[in-house]
């Protein structure tokens, strides 16, 4: 993907962003003209066919409304209008409770004023059986209580009977029961909520410490001040029946693993625990004992086995240790043997090869040295096979340094047309990072796979070579488009000849004329590189044709038109071969 595809994706990316803004903002106009023209349609007195009438019944206050919407909004007024009536009576409700939950079925609002104001609204929205209100309200008293109110908000609650209201009050209480144990809201709970407040604990599978027990007995206490009048004894009498019966009522809801067994001793004082219950209470606490025990025993085992074990792996390492460095030390001592052994024979191979290859070298000389007296005459020819040879050398060692972009070309095979064509584009950063985009050989002689490889690559270099061993191209900065006919402005452009039968006169470059740079080169799906009217290729980069001079500045001493000139850069004016292009670009 090119850098015109990532910004055309980036572009469509921000048009896409400042739509949905643009969306956003219109439907957020839309919503707040929604709620403005119902505050008016409610504060307004067009078109509305209802009354309703609260506070005092000898002298209620009405309120106008439209009964269609509360019908629509409220399931209670849903029901209550379908009966033929201009008016309902709501004198249960104050004014301005009324236009409270009135503003909020016509247009959504509602204030939320303080901690009484919230129990109203509540008791309202589930007498309208306004749901979506009710559960807004529930979590904003939920949010509301903290440690200085929940117990008003939990007495509260006893007439709106909400569960999320009442968990909230038992965490509350929960959370704070040894800082609260003797408050006097507290023993003012319910025998109901005191029963909730217990399978919530047993829910979070939290254990009853002494504490709670004693805040039961201390309640059951209180509550059975109510005997009063009676003779002190039946009063008594009657106080431990009553006692006993209200914790059994309790008790059928504990389950003797969430009793602490730590204060098992402490609720003996209580005398309203079955004999039954305290002895279960005994064998679980005996149980836990032997449990504790046992698992006390099981760790001290553990414990031991451990101690044995890092003792016997540490005398396993030890005895590794010892084993490893003796082993080492009889190794090092045998390498050392063998070392110096080896050394002893090489040093004795060694001689004995040196005295061989010096015996061989003396008779080589000799032999090379009888041949050359008798072989003087070929001294030109070695002298000519190395000169070649050094040659090659220098030529491979230039191509490596000049040539790197060209190492699979199979037409530039001479470094002095690579230094050329450096020299004459004359940007280092283009050629040590061009490569062969497109050979007709490897990718086809097409014009259209030749325009799918160049188009939009900027800078490019084509480089021909004709059947006839004719070598030639042209270099351009702007490169080809995608055009059915395009011609492109180029001051920069040039061709040039690297092989020719002219000799002497190349390789040479040849310049854009004076006045002709709007016709450089000339982009056309049905044909293959073209430089302006100068050289070009046809559709299947076959055959091609030429015309020097057109555009660009001739050799000197070579006239346009003439048959030198349309047959300098390929041979002939027309229909020669292609055997091979090339194009070079980043």
């Amino acid at each position: 993907m090119d850098n015109n595809d990532n910004n055309q994706i980036q572009n469509q990316n921000q048009n896409q962003n400042e739509n949905e803004n643009e969306m956003k903002n219109l439907e957020k106009k839309v919503t707040k003209n929604l709620i403005k023209d119902y505050s008016n349609l409610l504060n307004g007195n067009s078109f509305k066919d209802f009354s309703i009438f609260v506070e005092n019944k000898s002298n209620p206050f009405e309120i106008k409304v439209h009964k269609s919407i509360l019908s629509s909004r409220s399931p209670f007024f849903n029901e209550s209008l379908r009966q033929e009536s201009l008016s309902i009576s709501l004198n249960q409700f104050n004014k301005k409770e009324m236009e409270s939950i009135l503003s909020y079925i016509y247009y959504g609002n509602i204030s939320f004023e303080n901690q009484e104001n919230l129990i109203q609204l509540l008791e309202i929205s589930i007498y309208f059986k306004l749901n979506l209100l009710k559960e807004i309200i529930q979590k904003k008293i939920s949010n509301s209580i903290n440690y200085s109110n929940f117990f008003q908000f939990l007495f509260q609650n006893r007439n709106l009977n909400s569960n999320e209201i009442e968990i909230k009050c038992f965490e509350l209480i929960n959370q704070n029961f040894s800082q609260i144990q003797n408050n006097e809201n507290l023993f003012n709970l319910t025998k109901e909520e005191i029963i909730k407040f217990i399978q919530f604990k047993q829910e979070k599978k939290e254990i009853f410490q002494f504490d709670f027990f004693q805040f039961l007995n201390n309640w059951i206490e209180k509550r059975n001040e109510r005997l009063k009048g009676k003779k002190e004894k039946e009063k008594e009498k009657e106080k431990g029946i009553e006692k006993k019966r209200l914790f059994h009522s309790f008790f059928s809801l504990f389950d003797k693993d969430s009793i602490s067994k730590q204060d098992f001793d402490k609720l003996k004082q209580f005398d309203f625990f079955p004999k039954s219950f305290l002895v279960d209470i005994q064998n679980k606490v005996i149980q836990d004992n032997q449990k504790e025990i046992e698992n006390k025993e099981k760790e001290i085992e553990e414990k031991w086995k451990k101690e044995i074990e890092d003792k016997n792996k540490e005398i396993e390492e030890k005895w590794k240790k010892e084993v490893e460095d003796k082993n080492k030390e009889i190794e090092e001592k045998w390498k050392k043997e063998v070392e110096d052994k080896n050394k002893e024979i090489e040093e004795k191979w060694k001689k004995e090869v040196e005295e061989k290859n010096k015996e061989i070298e003396e008779k080589w000389k000799k032999e090379v040295d009888d041949l050359k007296e008798e072989n003087q005459d070929m001294k030109p020819i070695f002298d000519k096979y190395r000169d070649q040879y050094q040659k090659d050398l220098e030529y491979e060692k230039q191509m490596k340094e000049f040539g790197k972009a060209f190492a699979d070309s199979e037409i530039v095979q001479d470094i002095e047309y690579v230094k050329k064509l450096q020299e004459w584009i004359n940007d280092n950063d283009f050629f040590s990072k061009m490569k062969k985009g497109f050979s007709a050989k490897r990718d086809g002689f097409n014009s259209q796979n030749w325009h799918k490889a160049v188009d939009g690559k900027g800078k490019t270099l084509v480089i021909i070579k004709t059947k006839q061993n004719f070598i030639f191209g042209g270099f351009t900065q702007v490169g080809f488009k995608h055009s059915n006919g395009e011609y492109s402005n180029d001051s920069n452009a040039f061709i040039f000849s690297l092989r020719n039968d002219k000799g002497d006169r190349i390789p040479a470059k040849f310049t854009i004329k004076q006045g002709h740079e709007g016709c450089a080169i000339y982009s056309n799906l049905s044909y293959g590189p073209v430089f302006g009217s100068d050289f070009g290729i046809n559709s299947n980069l076959q055959p091609g044709y030429s015309e020097f001079g057109y555009n660009y500045n001739l050799p000197n001493g070579i006239t346009y038109g003439t048959n030198e000139a349309n047959s300098y850069l390929a041979g002939s004016y027309s229909s020669w071969v292609v055997d091979e292009v090339e194009t070079y670009f980043i």
